[in-house]
């Protein structure tokens, strides 16, 4: 049973991030804890695997307790053998670079029996049909397979409870489907499961209870039957997204390709490999439609990102040409005059508050516009906040509002969306097209169904 008795907890130099906590899970429930983006989601979770307030400073009153030790007293060395993580950033998680270490790691730290070891990877990869991402280099996997593997490397362990906090974010519809898989054989194992979610149709069939948060609160508990009953303008109304599941590349079909659209972004010869490896793509020639919200939909691992990086010049190896209305883009030019918003927003945050983040886009500083910007995407009020200290939602809108401000004419985004709730989703939409109606071109890998359907005009399958 996880136990929260009257649980508050606030950041050091922060505001108060969970208020008055208090909530029981029994063993083998699986709980979707659901809300705005920076409602607490991930400071609840974090106190049942010991982040908080092992690694996390700040002042927490109340307790915490899992299978009746108490958390804030334990080790976490010793929480780690009853609770397992899945983080919203899988990146943060790994211990090795290769995947196949990394699934064993876990239970290494246990002192389990080589064997034994062995025997657990080999059923949870057969299981769920991993082995095409053994024996890889964790650095040349997509987004999605790192996902894929931090869920794998939690299903190995021989742990009660597991936490998975936004485990969606990056993945493809495929697998997502893995993902229902791998949490019915944990719901049959009778294992206690904490889901922090944004997109939550996909858990409706598993789930025995779910919890609404807003501004570190529990605003309400609902039980399965209660929270499945709920229509698509009833989940609307309470800030969450209610798209049932779909394939993007199915959805982007409906999409027009932009063929009326006169101007063309001629992409040539785009060929692109990892030292010593077979091609990621080799693109003889590609037409992107100028001035439109262009949709690159494809399946974990085809190289989308490894695309935009290469698109936008940071990929120096990659000597593809941009036509731009008849002038010719090399490396150092797209790099000058394309702006990107990495699918890890962490690696693009460099300033000490968030003000500065969006002025140092900018071509000439203009506090006012970036506060308008700010204003725009809801981040007003942290204007003087530490970009790190915020939530990954929040610092997802952090790095958009940087893109808008560099006032460059062609922007790329790598999964804008993946940790945005449904208001900040419709925010960024409106935002994408009002990009548009400014006439810029805007180039968006995204699995996210709502946004497609929100904000795009055309779409281009990408396959490997």
């Amino acid at each position: 049973m996880i136990c929260f008795d009257d649980v508050s907890f606030r950041y050091a130099k922060g505001q108060e991030s969970l208020k008055n906590i208090n909530l029981k899970i029994n063993d083998g429930d699986v709980v979707l804890v659901c809300g705005p983006s920076g409602c607490g989601k991930s400071t609840l979770v974090r106190c049942v695997n010991g982040l908080i307030p092992h690694f996390y400073e700040g002042d927490l009153t109340g307790s915490v307790s899992v299978d009746g030790i108490d958390i804030s007293q334990t080790t976490l060395r010793k929480i780690s053998r009853h609770v397992g993580t899945v983080f919203q950033n899988p990146r943060s998680q790994f211990f090795n670079v290769d995947t196949t270490s990394e699934l064993a790691f876990g239970c290494e730290n246990f002192g389990l029996e080589p064997d034994e070891i062995e025997q657990r990877i080999n059923r949870t990869v057969n299981r769920h049909d991993l082995g095409p991402l053994m024996d890889r280099s964790i650095f040349k996997l997509s987004g999605g397979e790192k996902q894929k593997i931090a869920c794998a490397s939690v299903a190995v362990e021989p742990i009660d409870v597991i936490i998975l906090d936004e485990p969606s974010a990056n993945l493809d519809y495929k697998g997502i489907c893995e993902l229902q898989k791998m949490i019915e054989a944990w719901k049959e194992e009778h294992k206690t499961i904490l889901i922090a979610e944004h997109r939550i149709s996909y858990l409706f069939p598993y789930i025995t209870g779910a919890i609404l948060m807003n501004e570190g609160e529990i605003i309400k508990e609902y039980s399965a039957g209660e929270m499945t009953a709920l229509s698509e303008n009833d989940l609307h109304k309470l800030g969450l997204r209610a798209e049932t599941m779909q394939d993007p590349t199915a959805v982007a079909l409906d999409i027009h390709d932009g063929s009326e659209n006169a101007e063309k972004l001629i992409l040539s010869n785009m060929k692109f490999a990892y030292k010593g490896e077979k091609p990621v793509f080799d693109i003889p020639k590609m037409e992107i439609p100028a001035g439109e919200i262009v949709a690159i939909v494809g399946t974990n691992g085809a190289g989308k990102s490894t695309f935009l990086r290469c698109l936008c010049g940071m990929e120096r190896s990659c000597k593809a040409t941009l036509d731009v209305n008849g002038n010719v883009w090399k490396n150092k030019k797209r790099r000058q005059s394309i702006y990107m918003v990495m699918q890890d927003v962490n690696h693009q945050l460099f300033t000490d508050s968030v003000l500065e983040e969006v002025m140092i886009s900018q071509e000439k500083e203009d506090k006012e516009e970036a506060l308008r910007i700010l204003e725009a995407l809801d981040l007003k009020e942290y204007a003087d906040k530490h970009p790190l200290a915020l939530s990954g939602g929040q610092k997802q809108r952090v790095a958009i509002a940087s893109a808008i401000a560099s006032g460059r004419n062609i922007i790329l985004f790598d999964e804008p969306t993946s940790g945005l709730d449904y208001y900040h989703m419709l925010q960024v939409s409106e935002l994408l097209k009002q990009l548009q109606k400014a006439g810029r071109t805007v180039i968006i890998v995204t699995h996210d169904v709502e946004l497609i359907k929100n904000a795009c005009t055309c779409a281009i399958p990408f396959a490997s």
